[in-house]
């Protein structure tokens, strides 16, 4: 038999690579790895197609630093050579460290290999003040980098190696012209790598385009499934009224360890969070909405194991490795059959077994029928499934005295602090109330104390007592005498007397 599971250095990467993937217990390749590695460290422009979880990330990652440290005609002068665009922010955090944690053994002369994150979410500061001090290889997002290039800190001119991660979605129309217009920043003679799970047709003829003949790896046999034998999938069709109720059940599935609950929609990712800390859960929440800090806060305390229900929308969906992963929920159905490989590859990674579990309504069953026959997954009418249904506590293996409530809720209230106002919608455009008030009552168009009071309105034609009226200095500190005085207009009976 043939020796076919080599180790990245009989595959000749650098021995400084080697050593700190070694430390991490990564020596021998995914089988995206080795298909790619001969191709990609000759320089070669190629397509690579993998299954979410078989390690794409140093698939293009290791030979992209074998590459750019080892050229000897052109040495590293600090201008970056090796350029990663990511979709999401959450994604270029990832790459980034992944990228260098394999290279922290890399030198250039008087420097350490340098590599940095660019994206959008964070101050320009340190990100401008990076690319100053010099980088090798730069992941980031494309709002960004375009940002700081038209700014002209960030220099494209002058790449080696250029890798579209996630490529399909980065070759989506919404991204297209940013992607263009970073194309034409980067010289004609780069390598070009383009990596994702899942590579549309159109998509590939797009790519070859800017592309030098490019070879197109898939690790898998062309009929292959698209997601993964270990994972096991169920699909129900839930009323929307009951889905919480459903999923705190379902979060209490014996074995259930981390888990993503996914949403199509902001608004619905945190109504979700909120509903299941009331329900006493450890959970954190990523989607647009939230400030870049809050994102990078739940993810990590997702990772570390501080919360273990994380909920997010498809921002998450996109490239995330995260350990362990055991339940993948789809609170909502995906947008399309791309959207459901990505969102249940979260889970069963690496040759681990995990459970996807989607969640369809009744105006759903249309979209989910054509994921259905486009994965053949072979359920394209889904069991009517409530939180009291048996049939989901056999299936899942959840006991059956379990409730919609584990404990006290985890996550109070904000109390405000004592000297903080309550600050409602109709006060936003309010000046502050420093406005000094004087009253005066007048009768017959005359002041109590029969002098003349400009301010005061005309008299009613009846004669009674005018209702008090209030004049108000709009300055604040301004005297009430040098207000503007209005004329009164005369009273008929007056202009009467005096004819």
């Amino acid at each position: 038999m043939t020796h076919v599971n080599k180790t990245f250095a009989e595959l000749g990467v650098r021995d400084e690579i080697v050593r700190a993937l070694s430390e991490n217990g990564i020596q021998h390749p995914f089988a995206i790895q080795e298909l790619t590695l001969p191709l990609a460290l000759a320089g070669d422009d190629l397509i690579g197609q993998a299954r979410t979880g078989m390690g794409k990330t140093y698939a293009f990652g290791i030979p992209l630093l074998h590459r750019v440290s080892s050229d000897e005609t052109r040495p590293l002068n600090g201008t970056p050579r090796a350029l990663i665009v990511v979709p999401t922010r959450e994604l270029c955090l990832q790459v980034y460290d992944d990228l260098a944690g394999a290279a922290k053994y890399l030198t250039t002369g008087d420097r350490k290999f340098s590599v940095t994150s660019i994206y959008g979410g964070r101050p320009y500061e340190p990100q401008i003040e990076a690319l100053r001090k010099g980088v090798d290889v730069v992941v980031g997002t494309p709002g960004r980098l375009l940002d700081l290039a038209q700014q002209g800190h960030l220099q494209l001119g002058g790449l080696s190696v250029l890798v579209l991660d996630e490529a399909d979605e980065m070759l989506d129309l919404g991204f297209l012209p940013d992607i263009e217009r970073i194309l034409r920043l980067t010289p004609d003679d780069r390598q070009s790598m383009l990596f994702s799970a899942t590579m549309p047709d159109p998509i590939i003829t797009l790519a070859r385009t800017f592309m030098n003949q490019p070879t197109h790896i898939r690790a898998e046999a062309p009929h292959s499934a698209a997601t993964h034998d270990t994972t096991e999938q169920f699909v129900y069709r839930a009323h929307a009224l009951d889905k919480s109720e459903l999923v705190s059940r379902i979060l209490q599935a014996e074995g259930r360890g981390a888990t993503m609950i996914f949403t199509r929609t902001k608004r619905t990712a945190q109504k979700v969070s909120d509903e299941l800390a009331e329900r006493g859960f450890k959970v954190g929440a990523v989607h647009g909405d939230l400030g870049q800090a809050a994102r990078e806060k739940a993810l990590k305390s997702f990772r570390t194991g501080a919360i273990d229900v994380l909920v997010a929308t498809d921002v998450a969906a996109r490239g995330i490795d995260i350990d362990d992963v055991t339940h993948v929920i789809n609170y909502q159905c995906p947008e399309d059959e791309q959207a459901y490989v990505h969102r249940i590859g979260r889970t069963g990674r690496a040759g681990k077994t995990g459970v996807a579990i989607t969640l369809v309504d009744w105006d759903e069953l249309t979209r989910w029928e054509t994921i259905d026959k486009a994965l053949e997954l072979g359920c394209p009418d889904p069991a009517e499934t409530y939180s009291s249904s048996p049939h989901i506590y056999e299936e899942l293996g959840i006991p059956a005295d379990v409730t919609g409530q584990i404990g006290e809720p985890r996550k109070a209230a904000a109390k405000r602090s004592p000297d903080e106002k309550r600050i409602s919608s109709a006060d936003v455009d309010r000046p502050a109330k420093t406005r000094t008030r004087t009253r005066r009552r007048t009768r017959g168009g005359q002041s109590s104390n029969g002098h003349p009071e400009g301010s005061a309105p005309a008299a009613q034609d009846n004669g009674d007592a005018a209702p008090a009226t209030e004049s108000e200095d709009t300055a604040g500190d301004a005297s009430t005498a040098a207000r503007r005085r209005r004329r009164r207009r005369p009273r008929k009976t007056e202009t009467a007397a005096a004819g």
